[in-house]
C-alpha cells in the first residue's frame, strides 16, 4: 500500500476525530484488504471484491460477527471518506453469525459483595461506576466541578464518541464524596 493513502487514512480520522485504537484497527483492516486482492488499489476494487473479502473472513476465517463488521467499517470507511466513492449496498456478504447471548448482569447482592471487598477511594470509585453508569476512564477523568450536588448529577466531559453527558449521582454517596473531598 502506498506511502501516500497511508497519510491519507490517518488525516481522515483525526479529521473524523477518530479514536487512535480506531485509526489503527481501520489501518489494519484496510491493510489486509488491499492485501488479500494482490495489492490493487482500491480504485480498482469493486463491490464484488468486497463481498469476496468479507465473506472469506466468515467462510474461511470463521471470525466473529463484531470482527466482520469491524473489518466492513474500515472498508466502508476507506470508499466513502477517504476515496469518496459511494459503494451500492453490500447484499450479497455472507455475514458471520451472531451468537445470541444473555446479558451477564449481577444481581444486588452479588454488587453488595464485590463493594464489600474494597474500601476508600476504591469503594467510592467502584460505588460510582455502578450507581452511575459511567465508564471506568470517565470516573478517572471526574473532577469536583463535574459534581452537582443540588441536582445529584454528574457530568461526564468528553466521553465515548468525545461527548459531554449528564448521569445520575446516587444520594447515597453524597456524604463519602464530600469526605473524600476534603480528603484531597
Amino acid at each position: 500500500m502506498g506511502r501516500k493513502l497511508v497519510d491519507v487514512i490517518n488525516e481522515r480520522c483525526r479529521a473524523e476525530h477518530y479514536a487512535y485504537r480506531t485509526e489503527e484497527t481501520y489501518l489494519y483492516w484496510i491493510k489486509r484488504f488491499i492485501s488479500f486482492h494482490g495489492n490493487r488499489h482500491p480504485r480498482e476494487l469493486g463491490t464484488d471484491e468486497i463481498t469476496a473479502f468479507l465473506t472469506d473472513l466468515a467462510v474461511r476465517l470463521r471470525v466473529s460477527a463484531s470482527t466482520q463488521n469491524q473489518a466492513l467499517s474500515a472498508i466502508l470507511f476507506l470508499y466513502k471518506k477517504v476515496l469518496e466513492v459511494d459503494l451500492p449496498w453490500l447484499d450479497d456478504i455472507v455475514r458471520a453469525r451472531r451468537p445470541k447471548r444473555v446479558p451477564i448482569v449481577l444481581t444486588r447482592a452479588e454488587v453488595a459483595q464485590v463493594l464489600d471487598c474494597m474500601d476508600g477511594r476504591y469503594w467510592l470509585m467502584a460505588s460510582i461506576l455502578y450507581g452511575s453508569g459511567l465508564r471506568m476512564v470517565e470516573c478517572l477523568r471526574l473532577r469536583i466541578q463535574d459534581i452537582d450536588f443540588s441536582y445529584l448529577q454528574l457530568c461526564v466531559r468528553g466521553g465515548k464518541g468525545q461527548k459531554d453527558r449528564h448521569t445520575v449521582l446516587p444520594e447515597k454517596l453524597v456524604p463519602d464524596i464530600r469526605q473524600q473531598m476534603k480528603v484531597v
